[in-house]
């Protein structure tokens, strides 16, 4: 069964920031989806480039908690992008595991 991205998108509507208590789509921090078979990319930014890694790393983790709710997506990968430790926080991300 296909991926709905209409129901990708209403779980990433759930993404609150932490940091300004409102949903990530509503601020506009996600910059790219894109559905292949069961895998989810997701490329996202955060509100300024140097937001506080705990910050940037718990949106990753619920982009990728959240997805994981949605029928037949069985990979989620999650990339932040324009952030001055962007290669940390992917290597987090990565290490907490794309499945």
């Amino acid at each position: 069964m296909p991926i709905d991205e209409k129901e990708v998108w209403k779980k990433l509507e759930e993404v609150v920031d932490p940091e300004f208590g409102a949903p990530i789509v509503e601020r506009k921090l996600i910059d790219e989806v894109k559905i292949e078979e069961s895998k989810v990319l997701v490329k996202y930014h955060l509100t300024v480039p140097f937001c506080p890694l705990v910050f940037a790393i718990h949106i990753g983790k619920e982009i990728k908690r959240k997805l994981k709710e949605v029928q037949g997506v069985k990979e989620v990968e999650v990339i932040v992008q324009d952030h001055m430790q962007s290669d940390i926080i992917n290597e987090a991300l990565k290490k907490n595991g794309n499945n």
